[in-house]
């Protein structure tokens, strides 16, 4: 399958709600690298392949709108985790299945979002997510939206753990390789900008 041809028969959920603890609090996805924000980078990406492309964010609404089709927040405001973003894509979510993509991975590439939907393709009923050997990568994966209401009822009973849920809900993997540099996750100031210690 050539992603250059035409969209993914999806939405695009990219992830930016979260608390950015390891930015020293600041906004992840408004972040700098490379002379753009990260969710720049993941929309330059995300953009051609979807009519439907969401960002999960809890502020600087204003900032991140211009970068997307819908913008969606927690239903609480104390930064419940990637869960709650990812419950709320499901919501809004116009298509059979939401690619989820967070913010801090701008490495990833068009191969490895086909390699995921054609894994989907084989498994449509079902959550399928990137794997590294034993580790799950439960935050890039692709969630049929049938299956919100599973996963709503997971969050009800006081699950958080995307990767239990997923699971739980018949996961399926991608086989990546431990050390694809697609998958580099820059969610600390060193990684983001290696040998300054700075994050902007």
């Amino acid at each position: 399958m050539s992603l250059d041809d035409s969209p993914l028969p999806c939405s695009i959920l990219l992830l930016a709600g979260g608390r950015g603890q390891r930015m020293g609090g600041q906004d992840k996805g408004l972040l700098q690298w490379r002379g753009r924000p990260l969710i720049a980078h993941l929309q330059e990406l995300s953009r051609p392949l979807t009519d439907d492309l969401i960002i999960s964010c809890n502020r600087n609404h204003d900032l991140y709108a211009p970068y997307a089709d819908q913008l969606v927040s927690d239903d609480s405001q104390d930064f419940p985790g990637p869960l709650a973003g990812i419950r709320a894509g499901l919501l809004a979510a116009r298509h059979q299945h939401l690619l989820v993509l967070p913010c801090d991975v701008p490495n990833i590439d068009a191969r490895l979002l086909a390699d995921l939907w054609e894994t989907s393709r084989s498994h449509p009923s079902v959550p399928v997510m990137v794997r590294q050997g034993e580790f799950w990568e439960p935050l890039l994966c692709i969630i049929p939206t049938a299956l919100k209401n599973p996963v709503e009822c997971a969050w009800a009973a006081g699950e958080r753990s995307p990767r239990k849920i997923l699971l739980q809900l018949g996961g399926v993997a991608l086989e990546c390789p431990d050390n694809d540099p697609r998958l580099a996750n820059l969610n600390t100031p060193e990684l983001l900008h290696p040998g300054t210690g700075v994050s902007e």
